[in-house]
């Protein structure tokens, strides 16, 4: 195996906030959502959102869950969130045509 650090998702913060925002819910409300409020804090939570922390992948495996999206999706920087979430089957993400553009 590698010596270095592992590679990290560019755009995984950025959608763990977009999907929170899209939900309209406060970071509270979203740990509530997902079933994690007893496990991890606000403060958590934000760190995930600001790519200061990566999350675990229990706490992506819960977003893929509740937002019913598979976990490549998060984690991909090659895909986008579906333009809605909470399909009736997992979704698949969309594809992206160009990531130069995007902002993180």
């Amino acid at each position: 195996m590698g010596k270095g650090r592992r590679a990290t998702p560019k755009f995984l913060a950025k959608k763990l906030r977009e999907i929170r925002f899209r939900l309209g819910l406060s970071q509270n409300a979203m740990l509530r959502h997902l079933g994690l409020d007893t496990e991890f804090s606000r403060s958590e939570l934000s760190a995930y959102e600001r790519g200061v922390r990566e999350p675990p992948l229990q706490v992506l495996l819960s977003y893929s869950k509740v937002i019913r999206i598979w976990m490549n999706v998060l984690i991909d920087d090659q895909l986008d969130l579906p333009p809605t979430l909470g399909h009736k089957q997992m979704h698949d993400g969309t594809k992206v045509a160009k990531r130069s553009s995007r902002s993180k």
